[in-house]
């Protein structure tokens, strides 16, 4: 993966933009690289999330807080929120 961060980091505001919170594995990575580069305040935003995703993020980042429009319960056998939105990169470039 590309990773690029300024170099005022450690003294920046992070908000960190994803369109679900699913399992939460991928947050909890790029939350990671964000402090390996320094980031000390990150809050991360979406707008689907999930319980598990929740405890995920929660569990491995206590520090940073979660800004979600929708808490939908449960994931299905492929990681989907479920009721959810489908998947979001397939909303986007249409690929189903």
């Amino acid at each position: 993966y590309y990773f690029k961060a300024p170099a005022h980091l450690p003294e920046a505001d992070v908000i960190l933009v994803d369109p679900m919170l699913a399992t939460g594995w991928s947050a909890t990575a790029a939350v990671t690289q964000l402090k390996e580069a320094g980031a000390t305040s990150v809050r991360f935003v979406c707008l689907v999330s999930c319980h598990a995703g929740v405890r995920q993020l929660n569990g491995a980042h206590p520090d940073v807080r979660i800004f979600t429009a929708a808490l939908d319960p449960e994931l299905n056998d492929h990681g989907y929120i479920v009721p959810g939105l489908g998947d979001a990169g397939d909303r986007i470039y249409g690929t189903k």
